[in-house]
């Protein structure tokens, strides 16, 4: 039983003696007094029958909370560990977008224009330097450039030739600013005070030979960051020391609490000013046995909450991930095992009645014997001459029984003959021709002995030794492709891979009077690979094709070989009807399938082969133009 062996050891010590103690009682029978026979006893007594069902019913509660916790437990980890992977994924972005911008400000503070252009104040430095913080403002894709002097007053920005230019703002009010002029570095995440949009300001401190001329500060924006985690389509958000949200994937959550926040810290935060209007609210989720339920959805919807920390100073990363497959898991294991414990339960059930019917039966037919034996003793002798004519009917029967026994033996025996002679039809098939020209070859080769033209002779011999190599070769082939795989990747010559599937589907496209082309310089191309196990993806592939052009009298099947540079490209292609778009949205999906036997495996085991290899498997196709499969593999470092 599938299910059994997913048991914990714990469980399994819990339920396996109360199991064998249920089969022990039920299959076990009874001993019956004859005399009590006529009283036609019940099947099981009530009160037996009431404790079977009641452990019964306990253990199969016990073992279905058990299979649905072991099964949500391991789904949740797998759940979890992707999550991680993707907040990885999340924070990779978030960073590369920091340290693309962090640096903008360094180099400007050591700037020759912009410290001659704070030292002077110039009208035509400012311009100047307004112009470059514009193209460099472009160039960088920043949000804001600009510089301010000593006295909080900005002098130089990259809008200054918009209506909402920063030329001429004063930010002494800006904690960046003061921080900067006094540390010489500071970052703050807040709203501008003229476009209310948030982004974090990073500001560096530009110093002169007599002391500090002023600061050059960045704002970087991260509207393409949050598009960016909305396309990857789990919700996502980032949260400073007091877990406060600044950057999230959803627009409403920005501002709001991680958890809920005191008064008075709420009221600190809007005496700032930094901020805007935000209420710090509390975000729509609630913690709940490892995971968060998410309140603003239409059904409360439990998620899985993976933090990244210190992704950047003071920030921390939150990933929400759906945990329902984790209770869609959960919930179909414990239907499953609760249907196989009532299948089991009742097939034990109905052995018990089976054997009980067969004991109470037998022990009537002892009592009729016993009641035989005391009639035939006053009895004449017909009645012997009976029981012996009855004896003789009952040894005809089980000869009969022997003679059945031995037929149907005959005839498994059979069928396993016509599935072997099924099974070298194909192989037959393929050296008919070489034996014919063979035994052609050898009638020609004696003729021209017997003519004394030895030159001519040694030609034909010629001949029969290349078909005795091809029926050599394609012997050869079957038997490696039957070999069984022994899993190691080595470099394989993409040529002999082609060759060995192409020789393998060779029947099949003479069968169906498909043409087979090959395109492409295989020449001497290594993949890393192993080639019995890549020749059955090909032959799977050359198979599927052959199919779908055997209704078309002009069928061709292309084999294509591409070389881009670290990879390898090996095509099959058809000028088939092509495929269904709901077939191919789900091509690799296990046990879906087209053919009236197939088993919908075939591709299923192809993509995980190449996947084994680190390449894949894909498919395009066109309505009337075909379906292409395309595999992809690793090239061999020579």
């Amino acid at each position: 039983m599938p299910f059994r062996a997913r048991q914990p050891h714990q469980m399994s010590a819990i339920i396996s003696p109360h199991l064998v103690q249920i089969v022990r009682f039920m299959t076990q029978a009874p001993s019956v007094d004859p005399t009590a026979l006529s009283a036609a006893p019940p099947l099981l007594p009530s009160r037996r029958l009431a404790a079977v069902v009641l452990m019964t019913a306990m253990i199969g509660v016990l073992l279905v909370w058990l299979v649905g916790a072991l099964v949500e437990q391991r789904a949740m980890a797998a759940l979890q560990a992707r999550s991680a992977a993707s907040a990885a994924l999340h924070a990779a972005v978030l960073r590369s977008e920091l340290d693309k911008q962090r640096a903008l400000p360094l180099v400007l503070a050591d700037d020759a224009d912009v410290k001659a252009a704070l030292a002077t104040r110039s009208a035509p430095r400012l311009e100047a330097l307004s112009r470059k913080l514009e193209a460099l403002g472009t160039q960088a894709r920043t949000a804001a450039v600009y510089a301010i002097a000593t006295d909080g007053i900005t002098v130089a920005a990259n809008n200054w030739r918009l209506p909402t230019s920063f030329v001429g703002a004063d930010y002494r009010f800006r904690p960046y600013f003061t921080k900067a002029l006094r540390d010489g570095y500071a970052e703050q995440f807040a709203l501008g005070t003229v476009s209310r949009k948030p982004g974090l300001y990073l500001a560096r401190r530009v110093d002169g030979p007599s002391g500090p001329l002023g600061v050059v500060v960045v704002k970087l924006e991260f509207d393409g960051v949050e598009a960016a985690w909305r396309a990857i389509g789990e919700p996502a958000f980032v949260v400073d020391r007091q877990g406060l949200v600044l950057i999230a994937s959803e627009p409403r959550w920005r501002f709001l609490s991680r958890d809920p926040l005191p008064q008075a810290s709420r009221d600190a935060l809007r005496a700032q000013g930094q901020y805007g209007k935000a209420t710090f609210a509390p975000l729509p989720l609630r913690s709940a046995s490892g995971t968060v339920v998410r309140t603003d959805t239409p059904r409360a919807e439990r998620q899985i909450e993976t933090r990244l920390r210190e992704i950047a100073p003071g920030w921390t990363l939150h990933l929400l991930s759906t945990a329902v497959p984790a209770e869609q898991a959960a919930t179909a294991a414990r239907w499953i095992t609760a249907l196989v414990w009532t299948l089991l339960n009742a097939a034990l059930l109905w052995l018990w009645v089976r054997r009980r019917r067969i004991s109470l039966a037998a022990q009537r037919d002892r009592e009729a014997r016993l009641e035989l034996e005391r009639r035939v003793k006053a009895r004449t002798q017909d009645l012997t001459q009976a029981n012996r004519a009855l004896s003789h009917e009952v040894e005809e029967r089980q000869r009969t029984e022997t003679r059945l026994r031995s037929l149907q033996a005959d005839l498994i025996q059979a069928n396993k003959l016509a599935s072997l002679g099924q099974i070298t039809a194909g192989v037959a098939h393929e050296i008919n021709q070489p034996v014919a020209t063979i035994r052609a070859s050898a009638d020609n080769g004696l003729l021209l002995l017997s003519c004394g033209d030895r030159e001519a002779a040694g030609q034909t011999l010629t001949t029969i030794v290349a078909m005795t190599e091809r029926i050599g070769r394609i012997t050869d082939e079957l038997r490696a492709f039957s070999r069984k795989a022994d899993g190691r990747v080595e470099p394989t010559l993409v040529t002999e891979v082609i060759d060995g599937s192409v020789l393998l589907t060779a029947s099949r496209s003479r069968r169906q009077e498909a043409r087979l082309v090959r395109q492409g310089e295989a020449g001497g191309l290594s993949v890393l690979g192993e080639r019995v196990r890549l020749e059955q993806v090909l032959v799977n592939l050359l198979q599927n094709a052959f199919e779908a052009v055997e209704d078309r009298k002009d069928g061709v099947v292309t084999v294509t070989v591409r070389d881009r540079g670290d990879m390898v490209d090996v095509a099959v292609s058809d000028n088939g009807s092509g495929l269904a778009p709901e077939v191919e949205a789900a091509l690799f999906t296990p046990f879906l399938t087209t053919k009236p036997r197939g088993l919908g495996l075939g591709l299923v085991i192809a993509r995980d082969i190449a996947a084994d290899f680190g390449g894949d498997l894909t498919a395009t196709s066109a309505p009337g133009q075909g379906a292409t499969f395309t595999l992809t593999l690793r090239k061999a470092v020579p």
